[in-house]
């Protein structure tokens, strides 16, 4: 629990953070900060290559009822 004397430090770490990342949202009493941030580069490379392979599974193996439903 947040006693009154972690107060001043806690409002001057957010403050800190607030300059570095924009706003700062607080939900559950503090428990929980939301800001806009960035997103890594590896993980847009993630989503490049996922992307990618959903289109070309999609066109490689889409058509048809499925395994044993064709005639």
């Amino acid at each position: 629990m947040t006693t009154a004397e972690d107060r001043p430090d806690r409002d001057r770490v957010i403050a800190e953070h607030e300059r570095e990342r924009g706003h700062i949202e607080e939900f559950a009493q503090g428990e929980i900060r939301s800001y806009h941030g960035f997103v890594n580069r590896w993980l847009l490379l993630v989503y490049a290559v996922l992307t990618i392979w959903g289109v070309y599974y999609l066109v490689k193996f889409w058509g048809g009822l499925g395994p044993g439903l064709a005639r």
